[in-house]
């Protein structure tokens, strides 16, 4: 049975009938809106809803974009992603002259806990906390959707999108485009950040002191570890990255997610008493990655860890954990938002 959030014309953005490309909330509407269609898309492959009985195209239809098709995963068969393609109507058919609006738009959802598809989400979620999420087939299968939308796209605006599970993935494709020079406009709802919770240390000193310990510890290991190993490429890598700014959704009161306000802050606050040079080591690596290396464990660079972002925040106060990781949250018209932009 459909919940009253699957239906458009009682939970989504009905406010926004015409969309200011400029504005980057309602960027950010379209963006979310849109990652609810392949959450929708999947429950009506569940629930066999078909044709009339569908709920996810107004999610699309509204904004006037297209499904061209949906991505699948190998393994259950459930639809994890979309592609878009935005096709105004004959009016506003200049419209797509317009730099800020995307003529393509790839979405990805997140862990839905139904039967026919939690199992294989919750297996993906364990490799994000396993830095492995690169590894598994539904990314494969991700990226090589990108980089063919990339190829035929002849340099069309094209967006990432994605929340939770979904923003992971997103994040994991536009990573992979950065470092080969395309820079994807990126909108990262609610997106894992693998660590100790620590942003719910309510006392600043306490915090800033283990932050400041864990930053040194990292940048230590880091060294030693390039020490005893040939040279290698993160730290290049890493830095190839920071033209790359993608944009972050992030409540506080998300735990999942929540870390990225420390993450920023503490490398800005680092740097203010003369310590970047520590933060910019230990902020391109976590410290379960350098240990899983220094144990003889194969390692990669941590998927959540970037060096540039436009981080907003969603500081309106959230009743529960489901409501502070929601995607609807970033639809509605009455947020209180805050921005700041990063730059490495």
């Amino acid at each position: 049975m459909a919940s009253e959030r699957e239906y458009f014309d009682l939970s989504g953005p009905l406010h926004l009938t015409s969309v200011d490309w400029d504005d980057a909330n309602n960027r950010m509407t379209v963006a979310a809106s849109l990652v609810q269609g392949v959450y929708i898309l999947e429950r009506d492959r569940q629930e066999r809803r078909e044709g009339p009985n569908a709920l996810a195209p107004p999610w699309w239809d509204f904004f006037n974009f297209k499904l061209l098709r949906p991505l699948i995963d190998d393994v259950d068969s459930s639809i994890f992603g979309a592609i878009y393609e935005f096709k105004p109507q004959s009016s506003q058919s200049n419209d797509l002259l317009h730099r800020r609006i995307p003529r393509y738009v790839i979405a990805f959802r997140g862990t839905i806990t139904k039967t026919d598809s939690v199992s294989r989400d919750i297996e993906l979620d364990m490799h994000i906390v396993r830095n492995g999420l690169h590894q598994t087939s539904r990314a494969e299968i991700a990226i090589q959707a990108v980089r063919n939308m990339v190829a035929s796209a002849n340099d069309s605006n094209i967006w990432l999108s994605g929340h939770s599970l979904g923003s992971a993935m997103a994040m994991l494709c536009g990573k992979t485009m950065a470092k080969t020079g395309k820079l994807l406009e990126s909108f990262l709802f609610n997106p894992p950040y693998v660590a100790a919770p620590i942003e719910r240390i309510k006392d600043k000193k306490l915090k800033h002191g283990i932050r400041f310990a864990g930053s040194v510890i990292t940048a230590g290991l880091t060294i030693a570890m390039k020490v005893k190993q040939p040279r290698n490429l993160t730290f290049d890598s890493f830095a190839a990255l920071s033209s790359w700014v993608p944009c972050l959704f992030v409540n506080p009161s998300d735990h999942i997610c929540s870390e990225y306000v420390g993450y920023f802050e503490h490398r800005r606050r680092m740097q203010e008493i003369g310590a970047g040079g520590i933060e910019r080591l230990a902020s391109q690596n976590s410290l379960t990655g350098l240990l899983m290396s220094a144990s003889g464990n194969e390692s990669s660079e941590p998927l959540h860890l970037i060096p540039s972002a436009n981080l907003t925040l969603n500081v309106t106060p959230s009743r529960d954990f489901k409501e502070a990781h929601g995607i609807h949250q970033w639809w509605q018209p009455d947020l209180h938002l805050e921005s700041k932009f990063y730059k490495y």
